[in-house]
């Protein structure tokens, strides 16, 4: 456990929205000096967000950013960084596990370089979690499976059978298909109970795959993706090369200090 300082705040921030209780909500702490994992994980599972992160302040130059869920740290989280971006404001460089990324909080959106992951096609059999579809394609990103059907309204109606999808791989799936909405290039649902999260309600993370796929797809590379989760999210997108460039809104509901 890190040191107790009066100023360690924590902030629940609900990210990839322009309203409260929308997108998809963060915790996010600041610490001083770097965080023991076992701490950070207890306190992720207190508060129960999708991922909690923990950033630190102290120092001058890149600050190191890291996520964890309700049961394991991750490599990259694309709402729980526009949720830090928000709260600290500005330019900010941030150390990770998945190396550095540059993001910029402006005019009430925050903007977030992050790495292409484009989808591999694969031979992944996902009748079992999801009985019945037939889909276009189905591959593998580095840490997700990904799959694509032909209508919009699939998406919406999606119910996996998570324990199946729990055993399979690494238990996080991403289903896809073109939009069905005015300004909406495609919609998305993100299933990940492989760590501990039944439906995740806005992945940032997830529209690096989605990006260069649907870019080549639609042959364009300004897009604009809905994950169409109860509680929803809008995500635009600008590909660049190997990079993606992930821009949202966020609002603080609430913010506070640690005491444990």
């Amino acid at each position: 456990m890190p040191d107790i300082v009066e100023d360690m705040r924590l902030y629940i921030v609900d990210a990839f929205t322009s309203e409260a209780f929308a997108g998809n909500s963060a915790g996010v702490v600041l610490l001083d000096s770097p965080g023991d994992a076992g701490w950070m994980q207890s306190v992720a599972a207190e508060l129960k967000h999708a991922e909690t992160a923990f950033v630190e302040v102290g120092g001058e130059g890149p600050k190191s950013l890291r996520w964890f869920t309700p049961e394991t740290e991750v490599d990259l989280c694309g709402h729980a960084t526009l949720a830090t971006t928000h709260v600290l404001g500005g330019e900010q460089t941030f150390t990770t596990r998945s190396g550095e990324l540059r993001c910029r909080a402006e005019d009430g959106w925050v903007s977030m370089d992050f790495p292409s992951d484009p989808p591999r096609e694969s031979d992944d059999d996902l009748s079992p979690i999801l009985p019945g579809l037939e889909f276009e394609y189905v591959g593998r990103s580095l840490q997700n499976l990904f799959a694509v059907v032909d209508d919009a309204s699939v998406v919406r109606s999606l119910e996996p059978d998570l324990a199946a999808l729990r055993t399979h791989w690494n238990g996080r799936l991403m289903v896809t298909a073109p939009g069905d909405v005015d300004g909406i290039d495609f919609v998305t649902r993100f299933f990940a109970p492989g760590v501990g999260i039944d439906e995740d309600p806005v992945t940032g993370s997830a529209h690096c795959v989605l990006a260069p796929y649907w870019a080549a797809r639609l042959g364009r590379e300004e897009l604009v993706g809905e994950q169409a989760s109860a509680r929803g999210g809008i995500v635009r997108m600008s590909l660049e090369g190997d990079r993606v460039l992930l821009s949202g809104q966020a609002v603080t509901v609430a913010s506070g200090e640690l005491h444990v």
